[in-house]
């Protein structure tokens, strides 16, 4: 097995040059979570309806026959979406990880402009969370992020325009989901 530095620096690389689906621990299993409760629980309640409004006769005009099928479909869809995310997931523990600079998995405190700090989790597409100071790892705050050091200034770029924020503190600690 690599050695944590050694995961940081080929997730860096691979940052750089070949965006994967990373994901934190928890963020795979709340996936997980919901594609079990998709398979198990909903969608066989939804086909009991549409099986119960199909058996009441005409369909022309059956409300909970057409949204059943169009609810199936929702669900076929994010089912499907779900099993590709997971399949192609490399699951990434930023606690494992030991580096000095910022990448997948970073807790980051940054100091902004008007002198506020502010602290940012880079982590997955499904699991990021502004409200709650998780980004995601491919967001232009997390680029600018990648690779810089306590105490380097950046410069992020983003549709709001460019601002620059020095980096203040980074760890790499379980990322929580409570909030």
């Amino acid at each position: 097995m690599a050695s944590p530095l050694a995961q940081q620096e080929l997730v860096n690389h691979i940052m750089a040059t070949d965006p994967k689906n990373f994901i934190t621990p928890l963020g795979f299993q709340k996936l997980q979570q919901e594609y079990k409760h998709l398979k198990s629980k909903e969608r066989p309640e939804v086909v009991d309806v549409v099986a119960w409004a199909a058996s009441n006769g005409d369909r022309s005009e059956n409300a909970d026959y057409h949204y059943g099928k169009k609810r199936l479909r929702e669900i076929d869809k994010r089912v499907g979406y779900l099993t590709a995310t997971l399949e192609n997931a490399e699951v990434v523990d930023p606690s494992k990880i030991k580096s000095d600079r910022v990448g997948f998995g970073a807790t980051v405190t940054i100091l902004e402009e008007d002198e506020s700090q502010k602290v940012y989790a880079l982590v997955g597409a499904e699991e990021s969370d502004p409200d709650t100071g998780k980004i995601n790892w491919l967001s232009p705050l997390a680029r600018a992020l990648v690779k810089a050091q306590v105490g380097d200034f950046v410069t992020v770029r983003s549709p709001k325009g460019e601002r620059d924020v020095e980096v203040i503190d980074i760890k790499y600690v379980t990322i929580s989901y409570d909030s």
